[in-house]
């Protein structure tokens, strides 16, 4: 029988390396999902090429979510189809693949209008599913050598041409997540040409989301963190940016960039594990990007969010905080007429576009996120650097398909 590995939470703090069941075409069994256990035609099995360490994987392996021990990780996933289902029809044995991170039906309401995020029947808890990822619907994570994917005419975004897309695979692999989300962070905004932009956070998510601002050809794009390391890295490619250790308010430091205290849109690329700015900076407070973006935002100004919010955190710093309920000045919102958009990040309405815009040269996102490849035996160690503030994004290479591609 083919031998699986994969990348298990086995507590706050600890992932392992372990064996894991090779994936069959079946949907994951659950007692609550009338759809468990039973064939998967639709689907196919992938060997991964790549799939990539997120700032989400890292919010359950410090604890901060009801993950259950044992749950395999990683939803941002590249591969090569090795298995079909019978239902297949778009996508053949030896196609290279990205696969977006939500995992969408195709055929439901939400689906239809394109709100793949909010899938109504891949996820029995509720609206919505990822690979790997807690209360998500039980599907088996993408930091593994083989894994299934479901519903893959629709899921699936084939490469044109292997040769190509492998010279260019620590680009591409961004696209089942990060690049997306940052730029549908920075769509939500408003981000356009001439304007000029805060985004709050410098890990992948915030770069990814910077250099789209870029993209979208905004005039100014500043860039907020506290950690030295990764400010460098968005000021590598062209970004003004903020130590928000430092003293004097957002809108001051603001203010000394462009001339007045605030910015047409802002983006939120930090979410719950938020800390409070100058004197409070090692101070755990959730709401403190969400209230700071308010401040500094013009009034009829538009607010993204793709920071990760949650509805259970064991180690939240007070009882609201561990069902999600902060203390957010929407008062301050409501006055200056701020559009707010939260929740996933649809991949499959942006990930072709922006699979273009990489193949043709018009951005080069793993420069900008400094990815890094490493091998799945390094995976714990790449997820202890990530959790220490290291500017790097990094990306799990099972096979050494790279190495082969570059030889």
């Amino acid at each position: 029988m083919a031998s699986n590995r994969g990348v298990a939470y086995v507590g706050p703090g600890k992932v392992e390396v372990k064996s894991i069941e090779y994936p069959k075409l079946k949907m994951p069994a659950s007692e609550t999902n009338p759809f468990g256990g039973k064939d998967a035609p639709h689907g196919v099995i992938l060997k991964i090429v790549t799939t990539n360490i997120c700032g989400s994987d890292q919010h359950m392996v410090r604890g901060r979510t009801t993950a259950p021990k044992g749950l395999i990780l990683g939803h941002e996933i590249t591969g090569e189809v090795i298995e079909k289902g019978n239902d297949v029809e778009m996508v053949d044995v030896g196609d290279l693949c990205s696969v977006p991170f939500n995992i969408a039906c195709g055929r439901c309401r939400n689906c239809r209008e394109g709100q793949t995020g909010i899938c109504l029947t891949v996820n029995p808890a509720r609206p919505g599913a990822a690979y790997g990822y807690v209360d998500m619907g039980g599907w088996v994570g993408g930091q593994a050598e083989y894994v299934l994917v479901p519903y893959a005419d629709f899921n699936l975004l084939k490469f044109p041409n292997k040769e190509k897309a492998m010279a260019k695979i620590t680009d591409l692999t961004l696209l089942s997540d990060i690049f997306p989300t940052g730029f549908h962070g920075a769509v939500k905004a408003g981000v356009g040409p001439g304007s000029i932009v805060y985004v709050a956070g410098a890990g992948p998510v915030g770069l990814a989301c910077a250099a789209s601002c870029h993209l979208l050809g905004a005039a100014v794009v500043i860039v907020g963190d506290m950690i030295p390391e990764r400010l460098a890295q968005a000021k590598s490619f062209g970004c003004e940016v903020i130590d928000l250790k430092k003293s004097g308010s957002l809108a001051e430091q603001i203010a000394q960039i462009v001339g007045v205290p605030e910015v047409d849109c802002a983006v939120d690329c930090v979410g719950f594990e938020a800390r409070g700015h100058g004197s409070d900076a090692g101070v755990e407070k959730p709401a403190t990007v969400l209230n700071s973006i308010m401040e500094v935002t013009r009034a009829g100004g538009q607010l993204g969010i793709p920071g990760l919010y949650v509805t259970g955190d064991p180690g939240g710093v007070d009882a609201n905080a561990k069902i999600g309920n902060l203390g957010i000045r929407i008062g301050l919102g409501w006055a200056k007429s701020h559009s707010f958009h939260t929740g996933q990040c649809p991949v499959l309405r942006y990930n072709r576009s922006l699979m273009q815009a990489i193949l043709h040269d018009k951005i080069q996102i793993a420069k900008a996120v400094n990815a890094q490849i490493i091998s799945l035996d390094d995976a714990p160690k790449g997820y202890e650097d990530f959790d220490h503030g290291a500017a790097k994004k990094y990306i799990i290479d099972p096979h050494g398909s790279t190495k082969k591609a570059a030889a």
